[in-house]
């Protein structure tokens, strides 16, 4: 679970961590961000403990860009739009994996 009310910074997380930002604006929220607060607890140990998964407010992707699918989730700075709980289990293992 992620904190919605704590913005990660854009300073670079922990090292050798896979950064999950989750976009918690409106569109993104009711077109199923709110469901995706759960991605840390789908997520196998060994792939969690190497992931930092946080909130984001508007991340501004669903306003006239080429990723204009609600609801958007940058992994490592990778847009994930149109994003779904089995998606982001399936990009995430496969980056850490890759690592």
């Amino acid at each position: 679970m992620f904190d919605l009310n704590r913005e990660r910074s854009e300073e670079p997380g922990e090292a050798g961590k896979i950064v999950v930002r989750v976009c918690t604006g409106t569109t993104c929220f009711v077109m199923g961000a709110a469901e995706l607060e759960s991605i840390g607890s789908l997520l196998p140990p060994e792939v969690a403990a190497k992931t930092e998964i946080v909130g984001s407010h508007c991340l501004g992707y669903c306003k006239g860009s080429k990723y204009n699918r609600a609801p958007c989730v940058e992994i490592d700075g990778a847009v994930v739009s149109r994003a779904t709980l089995p998606d982001l289990v399936r990009e995430i293992e496969k980056l850490v994996l890759s690592k």
